[in-house]
């Protein structure tokens, strides 16, 4: 059980780079998260550090603990910006049906982050 749990953290830690990465390589797809004023990018950069700061972290076994808890609060400051685009007319990104399929999927990454986060507080 204990390897699950590592694995699962992994590819969270994983899974929160290639994110954090594709801020850069794909800025216009954060484009609509974001207001206007931030669309020169301050913020996406500043999203995409984070996320990859939080994945390097969840792969060192010292600040597994402090990163799988930053993702699982990230995810939650992530989760009011999926509901709104639910509600949009224009969906920051894709179609309103795509908006539909990432709210409960933001559902799974919180519980994921969240069950991480249990498990390395646990072995630390």
């Amino acid at each position: 059980m204990k390897i699950f749990k590592l694995v699962l953290t992994i590819l969270l830690g994983l899974l929160m780079i290639l994110g954090g990465v594709s801020h850069f390589l794909n800025p216009l797809m954060y484009a609509g998260f974001f207001p206007e004023f931030a669309l020169n990018g301050a913020l996406n950069i500043a999203g995409g550090v984070v996320e990859i700061g939080l994945g390097l972290g969840a792969m060192i076994p010292r600040f597994r603990h402090l990163a799988t808890l930053g993702i699982l609060l990230l995810m939650i400051l992530f989760l009011p910006l999926h509901v709104i685009d639910v509600f949009r007319g224009d969906p920051a990104v894709g179609s309103h049906q795509a908006a539909l399929i990432r709210l409960p999927v933001q559902f799974v990454f919180i519980f994921w982050a969240w069950y991480c986060y249990r498990s390395n507080k646990k072995s630390s």
